[in-house]
């Protein structure tokens, strides 16, 4: 039998020695799809919970049977401890000692639990014509035409004078009811049509629609809306006046579901960026004995700029890791300059329904791996972190080293749009920081695609960035 590695010619040896040739999943290992599917089953329950409280009290139960404990401020853990640090019910932190002492630096990866939605506003029951809406202002980057015409549903909590808190989730199970915004007809839309896509809708008109039936009191006005506050009051025990100290939200009702005839792909709403939040949280929790210690974070406010308490411009990150190495008599000034960080968030695929905005030598595709990208940001490499070429050497030395295939991310041709991550916020802290997730199309609309195999090859990329016992040496 002949040897195939003798029927490539000169030029093709040379070309697999000396050109980046990445390939397709599906060419490298036709199973890879079965072994993703477990995977992507728990995967699909994660993004059952779609904002960043849900997604905590969701995981707090499966840590603790992973063994995590509550953070002891002063404890000295010993090598393979797990603890959890539970940060307003909106950030988890996740930690498992290693071999090695913390002043020898931490494996850090961060993702953020925040999507685009309708934040209602702090008074947001009306009525109009008697039917009954909330007002809402729209979180992070959207476009609004997308919210229109689609299933919504409840979402959030309501804190009353009493210190109880009531939480709401409406119109996610079958039989409960859902909710939309509205859009007009396209038979009298002519004018709407004719504007900008970002002027079709204007942002005081995403209403969420709720009701439509009157209160049974010929003497009561606005009846609609007393309806809907005597139905709220009945089923949850709150007034119009809670709705000051509270934090609701309308999300897609969209069930995340398998797309594609071949069910390669995940369909839902929230991957960005909960595709890369749960891919670290199952590496995390599958960590035993690091050689350095690895830290898990769930982040809040990254699509409104990381400000506040639970964003990561926040310290309550740095002060826990400051907490943690101070029972050793760490300097966390030491600690953070030794330690490695991932900003896992996720970039643009390319969608050849849009190839104006893309440059493919530099972009990522659907299907090829996790993907890096060295900076993000926009043109001129505004407000971005840009990973060192150390940093990058260090990665691919991990990656390569495991047998992952991954691929390279710019967010598009330059000039042409842009956007940021976490990792401007984290590197400040003189933390060596690059980012990874995977690519996503129709990223920030109601309804986003990944790919299983893709998905399931960050899960396994972070566990090797966890357990590589490879050293800092730069």
């Amino acid at each position: 039998m002949v040897d195939k590695k003798d029927d490539k010619s000169a030029g093709q040896k040379l070309q697999d020695t000396l050109c980046l040739q990445n390939k397709d999943l599906g060419t490298i290992d036709a199973d890879l799809l079965q072994k993703a599917l477990p995977y992507a089953e728990d995967y699909k329950l994660f993004l059952r919970n779609k904002t960043e409280r849900e997604i905590v009290d969701y995981t707090l139960p499966i840590v603790k049977k992973f063994g995590y404990k509550e953070f002891k401020l002063g404890t000295r853990y010993k090598p393979g401890d797990k603890v959890f640090y539970n940060n307003r019910g909106k950030n988890l932190i996740l930690v498992t000692m290693g071999e090695k002492p913390v002043a020898d630096g931490v494996r850090i990866s961060v993702a953020h639990i925040d999507s685009p939605r309708l934040d209602f506003k702090p008074s947001p029951l009306f009525e109009a014509d008697e039917m009954a809406y909330f007002k809402t202002h729209y979180y992070g980057g959207i476009k609004k035409y997308q919210w229109t015409a689609i299933p919504l549903s409840l979402h959030g909590v309501l804190v009353l004078n009493n210190g109880k808190t009531v939480k709401v989730r409406l119109g996610e199970e079958p039989g409960e009811p859902q909710f939309c915004v509205t859009d007009l007809l396209p038979h009298l839309a002519r004018e709407q049509m004719t504007k900008p896509m970002n002027k079709a809708i204007d942002a005081e008109q995403l209403n969420v629609l709720v009701g439509c039936w009157p209160f049974k009191d010929d003497k009561a006005s606005q009846k609609v809306k007393l309806n809907i506050l005597d139905m709220l009051f009945k089923k949850y025990g709150i007034i119009e006046k809670d709705f000051l100290s509270a934090e609701l939200c309308a999300c897609p009702a969209f069930t995340p579901t398998d797309l594609g005839l071949d069910r390669s792909m995940v369909g839902a709403y929230g991957q960005d960026d909960k595709v890369c939040a749960y891919a670290q949280f199952r590496a995390e929790t599958e960590t035993k004995h690091p050689e350095y210690t690895s830290m898990m974070v769930f982040a809040d406010k990254e699509e409104t700029g990381s400000d506040g308490p639970t964003g990561m411009r926040s310290v309550f990150w740095k002060d826990f890791l400051e907490d943690l190495g101070s029972a050793w008599g760490c300097e966390i000034r030491h600690v953070l300059r030794k330690s490695l960080c991932l900003s896992c968030d996720v970039n643009a695929a390319i969608d050849p329904a849009w190839p104006e905005a893309f440059e493919n030598n530099n972009c990522s595709f659907l299907n090829y791996g996790p993907v890096v990208s060295k900076y993000t940001g926009s043109g001129g490499k505004y407000s971005t972190n840009d990973a060192s070429a150390e940093v990058m050497s260090f990665l691919r030395k991990i990656l390569d080293g495991a047998g992952i295939q991954w691929q390279l991310g710019e967010l598009g041709k330059v000039d042409v749009g842009g956007g940021g991550t976490i990792a401007v916020d984290i590197s400040v802290h003189n933390i060596d920081t690059v980012d990874m997730g995977v690519p996503v199309l129709s990223m920030h609309a109601p309804f986003e695609v990944t790919s299983k195999a893709d998905d399931y090859m960050l899960y396994r990329a972070v566990y090797e960035f966890f357990n590589s016992k490879e050293p800092k040496d730069f």
